[in-house]
């Protein structure tokens, strides 16, 4: 499995543990059979768009393509959209834990194809 396979599987995983949702639960809301969910989560199965599309309307999550330009932008408005403040050690009034947050994908420099 792949190091950005790993990275979406574990943002869905966190996604459904910060909602509070079962697998089960998940499944009942997005129609995605369960042991289907649990194989995802455990990287057992292939991802297919459908299904991530499902599971991440109903975890709150938005996908999209967007220009490589547009990444820096965009992290800096999920940073401040996530209230990720406070007086730490760092002492620059960014949260460590929204520091290291990444996109769940993102292109690498010789991925412009």
């Amino acid at each position: 499995m792949s190091y950005v396979t790993e990275q979406i599987l574990e943002s869905l995983r966190e996604a459904r543990v910060r909602k509070g949702f079962s697998q089960r639960e998940l499944s009942a809301r997005s129609g995605v059979p369960q042991s289907h969910i649990s194989k995802i989560e455990s990287g057992g199965v292939d991802l297919r768009i459908s299904s991530l599309i499902a599971l991440a309307r109903v975890l709150d999550l938005e996908l999209l393509v967007a220009p490589k330009k547009s990444v820096p932008a965009i992290k800096s408005i999920i940073r401040s959209s996530q209230g990720a403040y406070h007086n730490g050690p760092n002492n620059n009034g960014i949260n460590d834990e929204a520091e290291q947050m990444s996109p769940a994908y993102q292109l690498g420099e010789d991925d412009d194809d």
